[in-house]
């Protein structure tokens, strides 16, 4: 897409871009892959990083709640997003990997089987298991987003990482599959179209926030991503290296703004501002005594404003965050996963950055919780190191992923859905 007078270069290769919808703002990011290329005989990324080249961001107009409610302001937000970013980068993009809320996602745990017949499992063998037993999600209106195997059986052996090379008479996996409404990326896919930007795939937010602060260990161990985003909170568990289940809440920090705002009788923009000043969830024996000057709502005349205590604003903020933080329970405890995926919490998100948070989600939550920012990137420190930057960082670790085909199954859909449908709507016609 071309916004300026001066030509910019067309998308290279080695060149991605991550677009990140949320309802609070637009995120644009380009990043380029740093170092040498490998030689056939090397690792193919051994030596090589993503520098984030070109930022762009947002107000996010269009959409409410992560649905989306004027195509045309939606539009209108995300061509100056990537408008932005690129300009910062002096690079043109043609196609962007776009995040999906996870509050219109949903979590299917399915159960593939095929035979061998004796015969040695090959990557013929595991790509027959990801494109079975789809119909029932593909026909209630839903669009795949991700494969995500599990597990695998070979015969009664099970727990099986990678049964590539193995002999056996049958082969099963049980699937993590992702899916969300067929309207909702018809809606987006267009809406991007007419920004002139191709997508070269669909994330789960959620998803993409653990693949940006997430290490090794807790990826392997077990460990839930709490990313706090404007108008929802999304939930992401991993163990054994995967993602294993996302749930969301539609409560965010967007819900404490609007909160501050009726509670103190004062514009949304002077809550979130009072928020970010003087918002905590550790209070001290002078909050009361300290006066908070606002803004009435309605008043044009700055001369006149009332003060309110800080001991009230706090008493606010808190309410509503032992609220969310209730509902994430309640969440965890519904979800039939391994607990052991609940034992350790990385909070992430705009509104992670609430002062005192870490520590109040430990003590309601009583797990071991650390902040989660945007992990392995280079370039633009001051603007990624950020967790409101974490599902824009991971769009682009997802990217690389994808680059290097470490993706197994979410690329696919794409592609053989468009069969699997045709193939269904003959079954049902003829």
């Amino acid at each position: 897409m071309s916004f300026f007078t001066k030509k910019l270069p067309i998308q290279r290769k080695e060149l991605f871009a991550a677009l990140d919808i949320g309802s609070s703002k637009v995120c644009c990011a380009i990043a380029k892959l740093d170092g040498a290329r490998p030689s056939p005989d090397d690792v193919p990324m051994e030596g090589r990083s993503l520098r984030v080249v070109g930022v762009g961001y947002q107000l996010s107009k269009g959409l409410k709640s992560g649905a989306i409610i004027d195509l045309e302001s939606l539009e209108d937000s995300i061509l100056s997003a990537v408008q932005n970013a690129e300009q910062a980068a002096r690079q043109n993009i043609n196609s962007v990997y776009v995040s999906l809320p996870a509050s219109f996602t949903q979590s299917h745990i399915l159960r593939t089987e095929i035979s061998l017949s004796g015969n040695p499992v090959d990557e013929s063998h595991l790509r027959r298991l990801l494109n079975l037993n789809y119909e029932g999600i593909v026909k209630n209106n839903r669009h795949i987003i991700h494969i995500l195997p599990l597990s695998y059986t070979l015969d009664s052996i099970t727990g099986i990482r990678d049964p590539k090379g193995m002999v056996g008479e049958t082969l099963s996996a049980t699937l993590h599959v992702v899916s969300a409404p067929l309207s909702l990326i018809r809606n987006l896919s267009g809406c991007i179209g007419r920004c002139h930007l191709d997508i070269a795939g669909y994330v789960s937010s959620a998803y993409a926030s653990g693949l940006a602060t997430l290490v090794e260990d807790e990826l392997e161990l077990g460990v839930t991503v709490i990313d706090m985003g404007g108008s929802q909170t999304t939930i992401a568990s991993f163990i054994n290296g995967t993602l294993v289940r996302i749930n969301s809440i539609p409560l965010g920090g967007g819900s404490i703004t609007a909160d501050i705002a009726r509670g103190l009788g004062t514009p949304l923009a002077q809550a979130e501002r009072l928020k970010t000043l003087y918002g905590t969830l550790m209070p001290s024996s002078s909050d009361d005594r300290e006066n908070i000057f606002i803004q009435s709502m309605g008043e044009t005349d700055n001369s006149y404003q009332q003060h309110v205590s800080k001991g009230m604003l706090i008493h606010i903020i808190r309410s509503r965050v032992e609220e969310i933080l209730d509902l994430v329970s309640q969440k965890m405890k519904t979800s039939e996963v391994d607990p052991l995926v609940y034992q350790r919490l990385v909070i992430t998100g705009g509104a992670s950055q609430l002062q005192g948070l870490r520590e109040v989600t430990g003590q309601l939550l009583t797990k071991q919780v650390r902040l989660g920012l945007p992990m392995g990137l280079t370039g633009t420190v001051d603007m990624i190191n950020n967790p409101a930057f974490s599902t824009c960082a991971g769009l682009l670790f997802y990217a690389l992923q994808d680059y290097n085909g470490d993706q197994v199954g979410p690329l696919a859909p794409a592609k053989w859905q468009i069969a699997q449908r045709l193939g269904l709507w003959f079954k049902e016609n003829f």
